[in-house]
């Protein structure tokens, strides 16, 4: 891994940098053929933005080069289209006409962008682009600072016309150039001020911050996919927490996650003592892995909480908070317009996320097995990790009590599927029988059954073999389900075996 040349000496020696970064990009073969053709049509190409202060970082240059790449150039579209085909290169031109013509090589994406200028109308977030002929042009209508950094392919210093190597020596985010304006120019800006804080874990300039909370409500207007978008690549971070709450302070999770704001008005007392909700689920986001089902369930889990809350006899209640948090979890998710795998998956772990905290050293094996079915073995690890990253006591030997009681039931449910993968339980009747006794025709009602007769062999209350007594428990199953069947009662008489 390269270290990180911004903390190095010679991080005022722009033209020093500028040597340096060129030698590690040019080591990687497709961009050193890319500087050699444009070199050859005599044209400027640019590595900019987060790629360039990647590297500064310290980030392995194999890892950012295995990813988008964005380059700038004085070179037209056509022109730069025309050179990547001579280079028998796959061209896009989608983007063309806001002059960025794409090719995808070697599992990298390379996205060049004519230096341009942007000019934007109210409550538009797509520019009138005018082409320049400056690098210094190109990076001045970028977001922010640290991201406004450009180094040349070819020849000559880091270019830094925003002070971003300060920034970046500092760990500070903040805009190029006017605050407001850029907010003005694209709200989503406001969200990913919180999002490279967060994958960064660089801090917001004060003035920033003060923009952001003056134009909070600019990301109404912006599209809910868009922010779940942002949204998602803060979860996923390293410090989500510190994303999260950043979100709340700079007033635009109301906007975003409205179930999720209410929650820092929200104080949980427990025997330990006082707990903010806020605090209490941002602390059990950053306690579960990067995966962003488990860390939605971890965000969401306690938003039921609010509209549950209750006191009796002195003591505060949340009852019934875990399906109220999953309906408003569904709601939440739906508008932010995640797909219906991840909805599914989470509202399922936030409505069963109080089973394991549960007295579990009482159950017996069929509860365990029970527990298992109901909340599905493919979800099963992940409500683990979930209820894991949910005791948060203050005190250790709670804490300690808890994680061990955690580990027996994580324990048992995996030697339980160990057994039922060994042995696979089977029903007594199989669908053809069912069919055959009843008169019913192959349908949904077929596959109830069989799933009703093979949970009573699971609950032990049936042996696979018992066909007498599973015949007895489908005429009851449909008697008290009301289904119709063809076939007359005597057909519920006992089955010789």
């Amino acid at each position: 891994m390269v270290h990180g040349l911004v903390n190095c000496a010679s991080t005022h020696d722009l033209q020093e940098l500028g040597v340096r970064l060129r030698g590690i990009a040019l080591r990687h073969h497709d961009l050193r053929r890319l500087a050699q053709q444009f070199a050859l049509a005599q044209r400027q190409v640019y590595l900019v933005g987060g790629i360039v202060r990647d590297i500064l970082r310290g980030v392995d240059p194999a890892e950012l080069f295995a990813r988008d790449i964005d380059l700038a150039t004085d070179a037209h579209p056509d022109v730069v289209a025309a050179l990547l085909r001579e280079m028998g290169w796959s061209v896009f031109e989608v983007g063309k006409r806001f002059g960025t013509v794409a090719a995808h090589v070697n599992d990298a994406t390379y996205e060049i962008t004519t230096f341009r200028r942007d000019v934007y109308r109210p409550h538009d977030r797509h520019p009138e682009v005018t082409f320049s002929s400056t690098i210094e042009d190109d990076l001045a209508r970028r977001d922010f600072t640290v991201n406004s950094l450009a180094m040349s392919l070819l020849s000559g210093p880091l270019v830094d016309p925003m002070a971003g190597l300060a920034d970046l020596e500092r760990k500070i985010i903040r805009t190029s150039g006017d605050p407001v304006l850029r907010f003005q120019e694209d709200s989503l800006r406001l969200m990913r001020a919180a999002r490279f804080a967060a994958q960064l874990q660089f801090q917001i300039s004060p003035e920033t911050s003060r923009a952001i909370r003056r134009s909070a409500s600019g990301l109404q207007s912006v599209s809910r996919e868009r922010i779940r978008d942002e949204f998602t690549k803060i979860l996923v971070s390293d410090a989500p927490a510190y994303g999260l709450q950043l979100l709340v302070d700079l007033h635009l999770m109301p906007v975003i996650a409205p179930p999720v704001d209410v929650l820092k008005s929200y104080q949980d007392v427990t025997k330990q003592g006082f707990k903010n909700l806020l605090t209490h689920t941002f602390r059990v986001v950053q306690r579960t892995p990067p995966d962003l089902v488990v860390r939605l369930a971890a965000l969401l889990h306690d938003v039921g909480k609010p509209q549950t809350f209750s006191q009796v006899n002195g003591q505060v209640h949340f009852f019934d908070h875990e399906r109220v948090g999953a309906r408003l979890a569904r709601d939440l998710l739906v508008s932010l317009r995640f797909d219906g795998a991840t909805i599914k998956d989470v509202v399922s772990l936030v409505e069963s996320h109080m089973r394991p905290a549960a007295d579990t050293d009482s159950w017996s094996d069929s509860a365990v097995r029970r527990f298992i079915r109901e909340v599905g073995e493919e979800r099963l690890p992940r409500l683990l990790l979930l209820a894991r990253a949910d005791i948060t006591s203050q005190h250790a030997h709670r804490v300690a009590a808890h994680v061990k009681r955690l580990d027996r039931l994580v324990e048992r449910c995996e030697r339980l599927l160990e057994e039922e993968h060994t042995v696979s339980p089977r029903s007594p009747l199989d669908g053809v029988q069912i069919m055959e006794l009843t008169g019913l025709r192959p349908g949904p009602v077929i596959g109830e059954i069989k799933a009703y007769l093979l949970d009573e062999v699971l609950e032990e209350r049936l042996a696979p073999d018992d066909q007498d007594r599973a015949v007895e428990l489908l005429w009851s199953y449909l008697r008290e389900k009301g289904i119709p069947v063809a076939q007359v009662e005597q057909a519920a008489q006992p089955r010789s075996k």
